[in-house]
């Protein structure tokens, strides 16, 4: 690399300070960028400097501009086979006293650019790859660019790629941040708001069965309708929690959550209604259970229990929850009168088909003499 003029390497230096100064302070990419070019077609003396980033599938567009005019430049594609889109490809630096003339550059030169005559473009990158081009242009009567401006250019163009270097880190970081505040509303709308509906449903359901005779027809139908709407209610938060962990970043695996403490939770409300707290058997470790998979058990037994309070008119109630090598398993047993014929099975539906979509098992035996089991197994 030959030596710049001294006046020149510090305005250089300067200016290289400058950028890698508004990069990391988080500056937008767009304005760092647009800096980068300026700063470059300035020291390169140059009529109009643009920086190309490559496409996948080869082609370049134009991302910052500088100089006069560069106005409507921005956006600007070329081909894979320009100069610019194989430099970008991981070509070395090109330089040309005529770009329009230059067979290496003729052919691929479009109507904008065709004003200019000297050009020359480095690559730029980050961690071994290949990411753009800067290129700068003089005005056709112009001399070529010396060994020192493409020095100057070369240099610039490794700072184009420490700054989209940082963009994408940026973007890592934000999308992550976004993750996070979106688990934290899911876990909001489940683990709060769900539970509060299920127990307003619980609530009404009771108040229907024991007031059924003071009601007249209407208003006990109003009523019931009030309750599946608030079934629905939570079908719908639930699929938006769905929507809101997925899809999650890949270095982001979702987090575990403690099972065990969610089935006594789901228990004490349903012992509530019922008036007896039915019977909990825990068995295995459920402190890391994946929040998806946790999801569902719980989603499962809350179904079940629910099923417990409306239509069983049981006086006892068993939920055995156990973990082994295989994964995990939910039993929810009545002595009730089973599930009367008639009755919406929707909750049902939706539980079996949790169950296939996640890999796992679903069963319901009902019988008016031996009450109702639900078994829901689900694999890790």
């Amino acid at each position: 690399m030959l030596l710049m003029e001294p006046t020149l390497a510090a305005r250089a230096l300067s200016a290289a300070t400058e950028i890698t100064t508004a990069a990391l302070s988080g500056d937008d990419p767009g304005a760092v960028l647009g800096f980068v070019v300026q700063r470059a077609a300035e020291l390169a003396e140059a009529d109009l400097g643009l920086v190309m980033v490559r496409a996948d599938d080869g082609h370049v567009s134009v991302e910052a501009a500088h100089g006069d005019p560069d106005s409507g430049l921005l956006g600007l594609v070329l081909p894979a086979d320009s100069a610019a889109g194989r430099v970008a490809r991981g070509g070395e630096t090109v330089v040309t006293a005529d770009v329009t003339t230059d067979p290496r550059t003729a052919p691929y030169v479009p109507d904008e650019l065709r004003r200019y005559g000297p050009f020359a473009a480095a690559p730029f990158g980050s961690g071994g790859r290949v990411l753009g081009a800067l290129t700068v242009y003089r005005e056709q009567a112009r001399e070529p660019f010396a060994d020192v401006s493409v020095d100057v250019l070369t240099a610039f163009a490794a700072q184009a790629g420490v700054v989209l270097a940082l963009a994408e880190g940026a973007n890592a970081r934000h999308r992550v941040t976004l993750y996070q505040e979106r688990e934290r509303i899911a876990r909001e709308l489940h683990d709060v708001i769900v539970q509060r509906l299920y127990a307003a449903g619980m609530q009404l359901e009771r108040v229907r069965k024991r007031m059924r005779k003071r009601f007249a027809q209407a208003d006990g139908a109003r009523l019931g309708e009030a309750i599946d709407q608030l079934d629905q209610t939570i079908e719908e938060i639930r699929g938006t929690v769905r929507a809101l962990r997925s899809p999650e970043p890949e270095s982001e695996p979702a987090p575990a959550t403690d099972l065990a403490e969610s089935a006594r939770g789901e228990v004490r409300i349903a012992g509530e209604l019922l008036g007896y707290p039915p019977t909990l058997e825990l068995s295995g470790e459920f402190a890391d259970i994946p929040a998806e998979r946790a999801d569902h058990i719980r989603a499962a037994l809350r179904e079940a229990l629910s099923n417990v309070v409306r239509h069983s008119g049981a006086s006892e109630t068993r939920v055995t929850l156990s973990r082994d090598a295989e994964g995990v398993h939910l039993r929810v047993r009545d002595n009730g009168s089973g599930v009367p014929q008639g009755v919406a099975t929707r909750g049902l539906r939706h539980l079996a088909e949790r169950a296939e979509s996640a890999g796992g098992e679903f069963a319901v035996n009902s019988s008016p003499s031996m009450g109702t089991m639900v078994a829901f197994d689900l694999p890790l």
